[in-house]
Order: structure tokens, then sequence, then C-alpha cells
């Protein structure tokens, strides 16, 4: 257990590291724009949302230790390769612009995007395989054991994700963006070894590790128009060897695959993956986790930026992430003891309302003193100035036109399209406006986390103890994919509605969303609960009724 949470927290603070970083040195290179962020953010999740079935497929067909080691290596080779090439490309810039009038530039840019996007599926790889698969394994039968994993895991998520920003950003900060691509790349090349090592001792220590099941059940194999040929023996790890038919009927005997059919099973792969994910019991529970993702309450560039149109410093915001991390820590606290007394399907259920209760106060907040929300004016109206105005308003230019447009962090105002920055001149500047509006909404921001977080590892476990282990990886990769998707729409959202008179719109939407995410998972509990003939009212008793599978009735 203890091996298997250190191998998880190298690269845990590798990737929050390089999260952070990337979109930094992506500014850095374009002259303080974020159209190269921009874009590396939509081809990462894009990638995740058209690749995660064929990636959790993969993760499915192939022993876990070939899994684990290639991802792992793929993703921190990734890293580093992409670091030398920024390296490369801040030491030499102004000779990389004069060659071929600056082709060779923009070539490495889509170099960097694309090779940093190979790390990002391979790091989703990682994630399934160790923290959906292994870990399951390796706490046996033992639920309390593996809710404990879980939310040990996600505190060291939640730590690496305040302390490992900090340390590159010092870095960055004291040093230059070159030094801190040198210290990315040499992190990754000394963890790689480290957490191959524990990985290793993990497998080593856990033989079941090295046995995957081959038996499929017949309503299994109906879900993803497979056919297992023969037995194979489970002594590294079992490779399903199957044969897709489009048609729906299976073959007898084994026909030799033509290229057009090698063409068309990723496509295949990909249907399969999300036919079976609508098939799981749990699939309205997995699309509750996905809709909380369709929100502008969080920690995310959008609200960071929202918050200094509203006069927040970067020294408070600094201390309202801290706050929020220490009160998803929290969640995790309260999800293991809520779990013991409760059973785990209410908790989620209490979760859900918890979290909810405490969005209300972000919606209360759009309609205090101090909110900008404006329905007079049109939240498309940025837009229109920009693409059909043949002079630019007269609050409106560019970034390259007045290089000192730009928060005290270096970010462009995007909310708003305003060029007056944080710093501007004070007869310039607006009245400053009440703060209730903006508190109320990053309380309930922060309040919520709790609850958030221990909706998210009860959903988490659910996937890992309802999902069948030959359909563990896929599962979750289309769940990665599910939760992308809902992702990009609210981006896509904020850029429909860009003006901060409109985020107490966005705002409400999104309180909406969380609502309907947790009615879906009020009618997944509704279901499991109601299939329950007679609950004991004993811990034991409930935890054997909350944690069994949804129609399996012979355990009560």
């Amino acid at each position: 257990k203890v091996m298997l949470c250190m191998s998880s927290l190298l690269p845990l603070k590798g990737d929050r590291m390089w999260h952070f970083a990337v979109s930094v040195f992506l500014v850095e290179l374009y002259g303080n724009s974020l159209l190269l962020t921009a874009v590396y953010g939509l081809v990462v999740a894009g990638s995740v949302l058209l690749l995660g079935a064929i990636i959790g497929d993969w993760v499915d067909k192939n022993s876990r230790l070939k899994v684990a080691q290639t991802s792992l290596v793929v993703q921190n080779a990734s890293v580093i390769l992409c670091g030398v090439i920024l390296m490369i490309i801040f030491m030499f810039k102004t000779q990389l612009l004069t060659l071929y009038h600056g082709w060779l530039l923009t070539v490495c840019y889509i170099l960097v995007i694309t090779i940093a996007n190979i790390a990002n599926l391979a790091s989703t790889a990682t994630a399934i395989t160790i923290q959906r698969d292994w870990i399951v394994v390796v706490a046996g039968e033992d639920r309390s054991k593996l809710a404990d994993m879980n939310a040990t895991i996600r505190r060291i998520d939640q730590l690496t994700n305040i302390l490992a920003p900090m340390a590159v950003g010092q870095i960055m900060t004291f040093g230059s963006p070159m030094i801190g691509c040198g210290f990315i790349s040499g992190w990754n090349l000394m963890s790689v070894c480290v957490e191959y090592l524990l990985l290793w001792k993990v497998y080593q220590k856990t033989p079941t590790l090295a046995l995957k099941s081959a038996k499929v059940e017949e309503s299994e194999l109906k879900q993803l128009n497979v056919k297992k040929e023969g037995d194979v023996k489970p002594s590294e790890g079992v490779q399903l060897i199957v044969e897709k038919d489009v048609s729906g009927f299976e073959p007898q005997e084994e026909k030799e695959i033509g290229c057009a059919a090698r063409i068309a099973e990723p496509f295949i792969t990909f249907r399969d993956g999300w036919v079976a994910y609508y098939n799981q019991p749990v699939f309205l529970a997995g699309m509750g986790l996905a809709f909380l993702y369709m929100t502008v309450l969080g920690f995310d560039c959008i609200t960071t930026g929202y918050a200094y149109t509203q006069g927040l410093s970067g020294s408070v915001l600094s201390l309202l992430m801290g706050a929020s991390a220490v009160t998803g820590i929290m969640g995790t606290v309260a999800f293991t003891w809520l779990r013991r007394k409760c059973g785990l399907i209410r908790t989620g259920l209490i979760s859900g309302v918890a979290q909810f209760a405490c969005l209300v106060l972000c919606a209360i907040s759009v309609f205090m003193p101090g909110s900008p929300m404006d329905l007079t004016v049109s939240p498309f109206a940025d837009i229109s100035a920009r693409l059909f105005e043949s002079e630019p308003l007269p609050t409106i230019a560019s970034p390259e036109d007045n290089p000192e447009m730009v928060f005290t962090t270096g970010m462009p105002n995007l909310l708003n399209g305003s060029t007056t920055p944080a710093n501007s001149d004070p007869e310039m500047s607006p009245e400053p406006v009440p703060l209730i509006s903006v508190s109320l909404l990053f309380a309930g921001v922060i309040a919520a986390r709790v609850g958030l977080w221990s909706f998210d590892l009860t959903v988490t476990q659910l996937l890992q103890e309802n999902v069948v282990e030959s359909e563990r990886g896929i599962i979750n990769g289309v769940q990665n994919s599910m939760n992308y998707l809902l992702d990009l729409l609210h981006f896509i959202m904020v850029i429909l509605a860009p003006n901060p008179e409109a985020f107490g719109v966005l705002v409400l939407i999104s309180v909406s969303f969380v609502a309907m995410g947790h009615i879906m998972y009020f009618r997944f509990a509704q279901k499991s609960l109601g299939k329950q003939l007679f609950v004991c009212c004993t811990p034991d008793h409930k935890e054997v009724a909350d944690s069994s599978p949804p129609g399996n009735t012979s355990t009560v």
C-alpha cells in the first residue's frame, strides 16, 4: 500500500509541475499571448475525448506490468524531450525567427504541443492502470482498504496541486523559464527510475497482479462484440484474442484480419466502449460526476480572471487556492468516515447535498451588491464588436499594441476584453466595487470542495467495484472522455459569453449542471437501493448493501 501510494506521488507531482509550467512556457514563447496555450488545451481535451476509449481498451488487452511500464516510460520521456526542445527554443529563439521566415520556429511550436499531448495521453493511461486497476487488485476484497487507498492518493493529489506549482513557479521567478525547463526534465529523469522500481516491487509483492481475467460472461461479450478464442494461461497477464463483427454475428472460425479491418478497429473500439459505458449499472453515477465538470465554479483560469476584474489581488487568490486544497483534503477525510457510518452509496447522496448546499451561496452572490451581472448587456457584444466593427472600440486594443495590457500575473484580461490593466492609471480605473458578491462566491466554491471530493471518491470507488475486470480500462477511459467533453463545453460557454456582466449567468448555469449531475446520482442510488429487499440496521449489513453491485440481491 505504501509503495503504491509513493509510486503515485512522483508522477502526480511531475504532472502538476508540467501542466502548470507548459502553459506558462507557451505564453512566454508567444509574446504574452494565450493563443498557443488555447491550442494546447484544445488538442489535449480533444485527444482524450477521442482516444480515451482506445487507451482504456489497450489497458484491458495487455498485461498490467507492460501497460504500467510502457505508459510510464512514454510519459516521462515525452516530458524530458519536450523540456529539452523548449530549452533550445528559449536559447535560440532570435535565430529561429530568422530561419525560413520563422517557419522553423512554428514547426518547433507544433512539435512541442504534439509531444506534450503524447505525454498527457500516456499520463491518462498511467492513471487508469494504477488508480483504477492496480489499486483494486492490491486492496483485494477489503473495500475499506480500497476506500482508504483512494482517499490517500487523492490527498496526495491535493497536496501536489499546491506544492508542485509553487516549486516550479519559484524556480521560474528567481531563475528563468529555461532553468524551469531543465528542472522539470531532470525531475522526470530521476523520478522515472524510482517510479519504475516501486511499481516493480508492488508487482512482485502482489502475485494477483500477474493474473488478468480471461473469463468473459456472454452478456459482457454482447456489450463489447468480442469473442474469446481459446484459453490463455494467465502467467504474465492475458491478452484476449478477439474478433469483432460489425454485422452483429460472430464467426465461428478465426479469419485473417485484413487491412480494412485494422483501419476500422479503432472506430469499432470507440463505439463499443461508449456502448459498454452506457450499459454499465453505474452509468448514471458516472454521468453525474461528468456533469460536475461543466462549471466555472473552480480555481481555473476563468474564475481567477473574473476575480481579478473584481479587485482581488494575486496574494489573496493564492490564499484562497490554499484554502480550497485544505477543504479538499477535508473532503477525503469525510469520505472515509461517512462510508464507514452510512455505506458507499449513501455517502454519495450526502456529499452531493453538501456540495449543492454550498453552491447555493454562489447563486445568491449573483444578486448581491458588487455583482457585475447586467442582463441588458448582450453576452455577445464583445465578440460582435471584434468581428464586425471596422475600427476597434475605444476600450479595445490588442496586447501587441500595448505590452502593459496585462494583469500583475502577466495574463491578459480575456474575460471582458478591456485594455485596462489591474495596475493602470487611477484616473482610468473604475470605482471600487463592494466585495460582498465575490466573497460569497468564493466562500461557496471553497466550502463546496468538501462535498465535491467526497462525491468524486464515491463515484470512483463505485466504478472500481462494479465494473468487471475485463472492462475496467475501457470504461474508465470513456469516463475520462466524458469528463473532458463537459470541460470543453464549459470553455465554449465562456467563449460565447466572455463579459464580466455575463459571469453571473454562467454561475447560475454551472449550479444548474451540478444539480442535474446530483439528480442523476440520486436516480442511480434510488434504483440501486430499491433493488435491495431487506437491509439490517447494522453497520456491516449497510456496508454489504451499499457496496454490492445493483441487482445483486443474493448478498442481502
